[in-house]
């Protein structure tokens, strides 16, 4: 106690304020949850979090004066914010729900002591409280013994707690990543018996929960637990998916635990939090995503080949139009998606470069492909060699290192991050004598494929490529009808490398 009352020292002039305008107006104020829970850890809570036994229109009385700002817009369910100087606070009022049990929206209805809002909230280690002004600590369901035993117990019976929230199960997940707890057996097997019921849950919410497990510092737990829980069958059923059936002669590893692996080596390239662009700071969800998702189109595309061997040809492409498609489905925004799965789907392309006999031009198209995600690539790649055999590991690495030096010096040399056509469209209009349209941009794809085959030519020669193509083209005599003239460069089709034996 006599610790975790140091770590609120700096917030502890503002809870005793609160604490005293509350009583004044003959209400009890609590501080509790997250930055109960964490102040025992050793951790700061960005917001403060409290119960009161006010109404929400006497909460809002109290702190309509005393905040900088305040808003209502939690108002339904009881929660009135505000926020003052570097503060944000948010206040709800004692609760005691119910729910409907065909989805998450709780029936409001308000409650009368802070023993029974307790009881209500998800897990033991965020049922903790501090009444204030007396900084009297509240503890009737013994979340401090929980926490100090690593332990995820819910206040009640867990059986109620999921029903009431399916959600919590989620969390439950989450929190394995975040805090290194270990779920009761009693929560693991309520959360198996009632994982179909996360279905009535929004994708948003899932997606949410999903996004602070991966971005926890150990994600690996919380996933295991989706997974062997059968939560991840309803949320994210590619990832169970990868446990594929080892046949007899062991012709494959798990692909799952492969995943998992590339996934904790994926984060150990990160950079640090404050890092440049170019260190991909961590964490980043982005990089995380792709690398547990990098191999989910490899159950689609296993073949057992006649010599012994098994192939998963193409799973790279596959698994891209796969990850596309769930990420949708989960509602991840537009830019997080495409990026995602332009990773999942250059992830192969390395192992082309076989013994460095790529050409400066596959160079080029390899930087041009990856385009803003190529630090990513970089990191996804090297995470991707899972193999025990050191000195097979150690010559993955050593060719890919000799990779990026040769990348370095192209770019370098080329500005290759901003390869461009040597004549913009205007240009390539003028010397052809047409008008914009689709010929004009066939003709910038074409000049495209010059710089990225042979680098910088020079204003004349590339002129003379020009007017060599196009001599080559049915339109030659012909002007097109006008369309909107191009402005950037098309994406060149990306071309599926062979599969690594040991990949």
């Amino acid at each position: 106690m006599r610790r975790a009352t140091a770590h609120l020292a700096p917030v502890v002039p503002l809870l005793t304020e609160l604490g005293e305008l509350f009583a004044a107006q003959g209400h009890e104020l609590a501080l509790v949850g997250g930055p109960v829970r964490d102040a025992f850890l050793g951790r700061t809570s960005p917001d403060l979090d409290f119960t009161t036994s006010a109404t929400p229109d006497q909460t809002l009385a109290i702190l309509k004066p005393w905040s900088d700002a305040h808003w209502d817009i939690g108002r339904e369910f009881g929660t009135i914010g505000a926020r003052r100087d570097e503060h944000t606070v948010e206040v709800t009022s004692y609760r005691a729900d119910a729910y409907d049990g065909q989805t998450r929206k709780p029936v409001v209805a308000f409650g009368d002591n802070l023993e029974d809002d307790l009881v209500r909230r998800d897990f033991t280690v965020n049922a903790m409280a501090m009444r204030l002004p007396s900084m009297e600590f509240v503890d009737p369901y013994a979340g401090l013994a929980d926490l100090a035993a690593k332990r995820l117990r819910t206040p009640g019976a867990p059986e109620v707690s999921f029903g009431d929230d399916p959600l919590r199960m989620m969390r439950a997940c989450r929190f394995a990543a975040q805090l290194g707890v270990d779920v009761a057996p009693e929560v693991r097997e309520a959360m198996t018996a009632m994982a179909p019921s996360i279905e009535i849950v929004s994708a948003e919410r899932v997606r949410d929960e999903l996004t602070k497990l991966l971005l926890a510092p150990e994600p690996r737990a919380g996933l295991r637990l989706l997974v062997d829980s059968g939560l991840a069958d309803h949320v994210l059923p590619e990832l169970p998916a990868l446990k594929l059936e080892v046949d007899e002669h062991h012709r494959h590893k798990d692909v799952y635990e492969h995943s998992l692996t590339v996934l904790d080596q994926a984060i150990a390239l990160e950079g640090p939090a404050d890092g440049p662009e170019s260190s991909v700071p961590g964490p980043d969800l982005v990089l995380r995503l792709a690398a547990l998702l990098h191999d989910i189109g490899k159950p689609a595309t296993r073949r057992f080949e006649d010599g012994g061997g098994v192939s998963f040809h193409h799973h790279e492409m596959v698994g891209a139009k796969l990850t596309s498609k769930r990420l949708k489905a989960l509602r991840f925004d537009k830019d997080t998606g495409k990026a995602v799965s332009r990773l999942v789907e250059l992830h192969l392309r390395f192992h082309g470069y076989g013994d460095g006999a790529w050409t400066d031009s596959a160079v080029r198209r390899y930087v041009n492909d990856a385009g803003p995600l190529l630090q990513r690539l970089h990191r996804l790649t090297r995470s991707d060699s899972t193999t025990r055999n050191t000195r097979k590991a150690a010559l993955l690495s050593q060719t890919y290192d000799a990779l990026e030096v040769r990348i370095e010096a192209l770019m370098a040399a080329e500005e290759l991050a901003k390869v461009r056509p040597e004549l913009n469209g205007n240009e390539i209009a003028d010397v052809l004598g047409i008008k914009p349209g689709p010929v004009l941009g066939r003709a910038y794809a074409h000049l495209l494929e010059v710089r990225l085959d042979r680098g910088m030519v020079g204003r004349e020669a590339a002129e003379q490529e020009l007017r060599d193509w196009w001599v080559t083209q049915p339109e030659s005599a012909t002007q097109p009808e006008s369309v909107p003239q191009l402005d950037s460069s098309p994406q060149p089709e990306p071309q599926s490398e062979p599969e690594p034996a040991d990949q």
